[in-house]
């Protein structure tokens, strides 16, 4: 007797995680705010709109829900999930591992106090929009960005840490 393969579940997905190359394109930004009890980071993942060859909307929408799968992340509706401890310091670098085997994203422009507040175990918010961010955006225009995608179930969301050595 010969067991049946058992059925995917209806909510798995398979899309790929991107590799380096669309991740060298992804717009990152991270801050610091106060929530009701402690202090947050968040770091904010998004692309801008389709500029190299071969780039469609629909190929940068894939590659980041690749991300999103890969993280366990949730729509920004949902209660926010912890999807692990995915980060990574080293000195004044920061890295995410964002589900790929072989690679992990750097995060550029963390500063001094984030990555303080990381390395002390605190809590950091990961976002993943799926809609374009202009590159330069400043922390008015993301908060902004933040509420509009949100509201569209157009944000995905998890909770993360720093990895032990």
């Amino acid at each position: 007797m010969t067991a049946e393969p058992a059925a995917p579940d209806a909510g798995l997905s398979f899309r790929a995680v991107p590799g380096p190359g669309f991740v060298a394109g992804c717009t990152v930004t991270s801050w610091i705010a106060e929530g009701f009890f402690s202090r947050i980071a968040y770091v904010l993942i998004g692309h801008p709109p389709p500029r190299r060859p071969g780039e469609t909307v629909e190929s940068i929408k894939e590659g980041l829900m690749g991300m999103v799968d890969a993280m366990n992340l949730r729509p920004a509706s949902e209660r926010v999930p912890i999807v692990g401890a995915r980060l990574l310091v080293r000195r004044s670098h920061v890295a995410l591992n964002y589900g790929h085997p072989r690679y992990n994203m750097r995060l550029p422009g963390t500063g001094n106090e984030w990555r303080a507040h990381v390395v002390k175990g605190g809590p950091v918010c990961l976002t993943v929009g799926l809609d374009p961010i202009p590159p330069g955006a400043g922390l008015d225009a993301i908060a902004v960005y933040l509420d509009r995608v949100a509201a569209a179930d157009r944000a995905y969301m998890g909770a993360t840490t720093i990895r032990p050595r």
